[in-house]
């Protein structure tokens, strides 16, 4: 049976988790192993959620978010250990840093087949004109040696190879997420009542809600100054939002303060 070696950058609460879980519990006729780093101090763990599959997944502690040099390479080495005591025959890597060190370890192991899945990326958005510059170089280094990169999206795909320029049409294949979104229907509204009931919403009062990381690439700001330069024109109550928890979360209520929005 073919295997597989699946790496993600970090086991914190997103969509990335719920990907790289179904993919290692249901993908038929191939062994699995998953590996990934540690979530910040400021992230909710998504461990539950490989927990609840049965999976079992090897932490690498150096593996985080930051860039460390030291850290970095520890992670490589432990990686590469990885990669030489499963001997896997696929190496896929998710997001970022997964995609670079795990990459790179699979380049030197000689892994017959490497692929990546770009869940988003930081070539906007994120870090300077000098700092983006060098992540391209890297990942149109790694792109080059891929064999296969996988686009969430059809926009994403244009990013990746009409704007930026990092992998070739050929080598990039789209295959959007998959997640069971039964949970979130609410066909009788009994939801959406609850929710109403619970932060005390009148009939006629309108809620506007921004869910996701309160981290830069959310631009969480904007949401913010938008409600600044409305409030005062509405014609309906309206309530605001936001929905999550994240490094910028003091920096957003400071924000909010001098814009002179009430929040509790």
């Amino acid at each position: 049976m073919p295997k597989i070696l699946r790496l993600i950058n970090r086991f914190n609460l997103g969509g990335p988790t719920f990907n790289v879980a179904y993919l290692s519990r249901y993908m038929d006729g191939y062994d699995t192993l998953l590996a990934g780093g540690e979530k910040d101090e400021s992230e909710d763990s998504s461990e539950f959620i490989v927990e609840q599959l049965g999976l079992k997944p090897v932490k690498i502690s150096a593996m985080r978010r930051s860039i460390n040099p030291l850290n970095d390479i520890k992670a490589f080495l432990a990686i590469r250990k990885l990669i030489l005591e499963y001997k896997p025959d696929i190496v896929h890597t998710h997001a970022s840093k997964a995609g670079t060190l795990g990459r790179l370890a699979a380049i030197s192991c000689r892994v017959p087949v490497i692929v990546h899945t770009f869940h988003g990326h930081v070539f906007h958005s994120y870090f300077g004109k000098l700092k983006t510059g060098i992540f391209k170089t890297i990942e149109r280094f790694l792109a080059g040696r891929s064999t296969c990169i996988v686009a969430i999206s059809e926009r994403q795909k244009h990013e990746l190879c009409d704007i930026h320029r990092i992998s070739q049409p050929e080598k990039t294949k789209v295959i959007p997420l998959g997640f069971d979104l039964n949970r979130f229907r609410d066909l009788d509204g009994a939801k959406r009542r609850a929710f109403r009931d619970k932060y005390k919403l009148e009939e006629d009062e309108i809620a506007v809600g921004i869910i996701g990381r309160l981290v830069p690439v959310k631009n969480h700001d904007l949401f913010l100054r938008a409600i600044a330069e409305i409030s005062g024109s509405l014609s309906n109550r309206v309530r605001f939002f936001i929905v999550g928890d994240g490094e910028k979360r003091a920096d957003l209520l400071r924000l909010a303060g001098d814009y002179g929005i009430d929040h509790s």
